[in-house]
């Protein structure tokens, strides 16, 4: 009986792939392709959507179905940063934010449209502005139960009331949903019961986007302090 040939187990490893692994690999690498093109359109489209509300103030006549015919998608992009960039130009200086300031307190003046309006102008200013730490700090917390850890913002630590009926110092996470971070869950914990991370907020939501496939990169140690205090905070 002959010998075995010790070089005969390299030579089946190097075999090439079958059929079904090289058109499992073809589909796999079309999606890489594809994937992230299909999700820049839809959110550019979504975008979009939004933006072409602003057709509305435009004149009858001026509005793409008189115009061409048919409706364009996006033709409101231009109308709505031209109009963002007048209303800058205009509250930025005194006249105009005593026009604009004139027209929040009537709304507010208003019973229940007045707290939307409020609300929605409390978190356009903590959020677009320099404003407080409202999702400028991305921290871990344990949710949905104890054991299993989700990625949240920081949206509130000033609650008085809370922490006088609890004894304890209570903040306010928002936990986002994926791949859809638009919506998800307001907790209030303990401030010792979260992580603060050293991840960006773009990091952050580029994350959740992919359902944590991609994950930022990380060197160093762990501060001592890291349930604490923010990255960068001292003790």
């Amino acid at each position: 009986m002959s010998a075995s040939n010790p070089g005969s187990e390299p030579q089946a490893e190097n075999k090439p792939p079958g059929f079904a692994r090289r058109l499992r690999n073809y589909l796999i690498a079309g999606l890489l392709v594809w994937i992230p093109i299909v999700v820049t359109i839809w959110v550019l489209r979504f975008l979009t959507g939004i933006l072409d509300q602003s057709l509305v103030l435009l004149p009858r006549a001026w509005q793409p179905e008189e115009l061409f015919g048919f409706d364009i998608r996006g033709w409101g992009v231009l109308p709505s940063l031209f109009l963002l960039l007048m209303t800058g130009l205009i509250v930025r200086n005194l006249f105009g934010r005593q026009i604009v300031g004139g027209f929040e307190d009537l709304v507010r003046r208003i019973p229940v449209l007045g707290s939307v309006y409020g609300g929605a102008k409390t978190f356009s200013e903590t959020v677009l502005t320099d404003k407080g730490t409202s999702f400028k700090q991305v921290l871990m917390v344990e949710f949905p139960r104890k054991g299993a850890w989700s990625i949240g913002f920081l949206t509130a630590e000033n609650f008085g009331e809370m922490r006088v009926r609890t004894g304890r110092d209570m903040v306010t996470v928002f936990v986002p949903t994926t791949p859809n971070p638009t919506t998800g869950f307001i907790i209030v914990v303990e401030r010792a019961e979260i992580i603060f991370l050293e991840m960006s907020v773009e990091q952050a939501f580029k994350m959740i986007f992919t359902l944590g496939v991609i994950s930022p990169e990380w060197q160093g140690a762990p501060p001592a302090d890291a349930r604490l205090a923010p990255p960068g905070t001292g003790t």
